[in-house]
C-alpha cells in the first residue's frame, strides 16, 4: 500500500508561501508558511499533520487491538501532541504524547492499560517516528 500527498512552495523560508495536498482531495491546495509554522498563521503545519496522523493511527490500533481481545469500544478520543525543539542537528520533533479517553464496556483498568501501550508501540506511525512517544489512557465508566 502507498499513499501520497504533496506539496509546493514558492519564495524564502520566512515570507514565501506554499500549499500540500494530498491524493485523496481530503487536502486541496491547503496553505502553510513560516507563519502557520512557527507562528500562529491561517493554514496547517507539518507537525499538525503528523499529530493527526499519530492520532489517527493509534485510535485505530487500540480499536484493532480491543477486537482481538474480545472487546467493543463505545467511543474512543484521542489527542496527540508533536513537540519540536532546537536540538544540535537542527530543528527536531523530539515528541508525540497521545491522551486519549476511551468508553469501553466490559473491560477491566489492567486489561485497558495493556491493550492501550500494546497500541501506542504498535501502531505505524508511532514506529515511524524516532521520538519520545508517551499515553494518558483514560477509561471512563
Amino acid at each position: 500500500m502507498k499513499r501520497k500527498a504533496s506539496a509546493v512552495w514558492s519564495g524564502d523560508l520566512k515570507t514565501g508561501k506554499g500549499s500540500i495536498s494530498t491524493e485523496s482531495g481530503t487536502l486541496k491546495e491547503t496553505q502553510y508558511s513560516f507563519g502557520t509554522r512557527f507562528e500562529n498563521g491561517v493554514g496547517t503545519n507539518p507537525e499538525e499533520l503528523i499529530a493527526a496522523a499519530h492520532a489517527g493511527c493509534f485510535t485505530m490500533a487500540f480499536s484493532a487491538e480491543l477486537g482481538k481481545a474480545g472487546f467493543t469500544p463505545t467511543s474512543i478520543h484521542t489527542t496527540a501532541t508533536i513537540t519540536m525543539e532546537k536540538t544540535d542537528a537542527g530543528f527536531t520533533v523530539t515528541e508525540s504524547h497521545l491522551d486519549m479517553t476511551a468508553k469501553i464496556p466490559g473491560i477491566d483498568q489492567t486489561k485497558f492499560t495493556d491493550i492501550a501501550n500494546g497500541a501506542k508501540a504498535g501502531c505505524p506511525i508511532s514506529r515511524l517516528l524516532n521520538a519520545k512517544i508517551s499515553l494518558d489512557a483514560k477509561l471512563e465508566a
